[in-house]
Formats: C-alpha cells, structure tokens, sequence
C-alpha cells in the first residue's frame, strides 16, 4: 500500500480575532474536529482546488491565501484501520497545507447547506489547541502546522 496524494489538500483558515492567539476555523465530521479539505481537479492548481473546496464544504469562498507549509504532510493509519478505509488502497495520506485568512462574516459559513455536506459543525478555535483536537495518528501533523502557521497569522496582524 502506498500514501494516498490525491487526496490532499487540506486548509486552515484564520480570521482576525481580538485576542492574542489565531483562531482556526475546524468543522466536525461524526466525533472529529477537522478542517476543510479535497481532492484536484484535473487541470486545476492546488490554489484553484483550494478555494473550490472551501465553498464546497463551508459554503464560501471568501478567502485569501496568506501561505503554505513549507513541506508536505504524511501520516500513516493505525492498523486496525489499515484495508478498511480508502477501499484498502492507501495506507496514509501526503498532504498539502494552505494558511488562509477568512474575509466573510461567520453567517456565511455553513458547511450543512451546502450541495453535498460532509461536516455537522464548525467553530474557531485557538490555534494552540488544535494538536488537542486530532485523532491520535494526526497529531504530529497538527504539532507541525501550528508552528509553521504561527508565522502566517503573525505576519497578518
């Protein structure tokens, strides 16, 4: 089994916020806090794709790119959900992260009206927290993106 990339674009999205931390926008997905991700089009750049998906699963576009990791992401399944997920294809996913700031109001998000709903819920949270928030076998990957997007939500204040 190899790393899935086709299935990697994932995005955090900050707004600007009155206290001292960045927020991040998470969305649930059954008891996971996640974030707004998908899949490329053909002929369609990661940017393109990002701000696709975001409408698609938040409901807008109103967003800009502030950033990127600086490397791509990889994680591995635990084994009991090895040959379960992904039709028993892939063993993890290699991800590509975009810092986004968020230009709209909160009444525009709403990842349950759109055409095909694939979140419950949302909220901002601290971008401290979300290392917390992961399923276990994510959390290195949460440790890396609030270090590198710090920078990001620092440069944007």
């Amino acid at each position: 089994m190899e790393h899935n990339e086709i299935f990697s674009r994932h995005y955090c999205i900050d707004r600007d916020s009155k206290g001292s931390e960045p927020t991040i926008l998470c969305v649930r997905a059954y008891a996971n806090w996640d974030f707004p991700k998908g899949q490329l089009d053909p002929d369609e750049s990661y940017v393109e794709a990002a701000v696709r998906e975001l409408e698609e699963e938040i409901g807008t576009a109103k967003a800009e790119i502030i950033g990127e990791a600086e490397d791509w992401l990889s994680y591995d399944l635990p084994p009991d959900l090895l040959g379960k997920v992904w039709n028993g294809r892939y063993r993890g996913q290699t991800q590509k992260w975009f810092a986004m700031r968020f230009l709209g109001d909160d009444s525009e998000i709403n990842p349950s009206a759109v055409k095909t709903p694939e979140f419950g819920s949302w909220k901002w949270a601290e971008l401290t927290e979300l290392p917390e928030m992961a399923v276990t076998f994510k959390k290195s990957i949460y440790q890396t993106l609030v270090s590198e997007f710090s920078r990001f939500a620092k440069a944007t204040r």
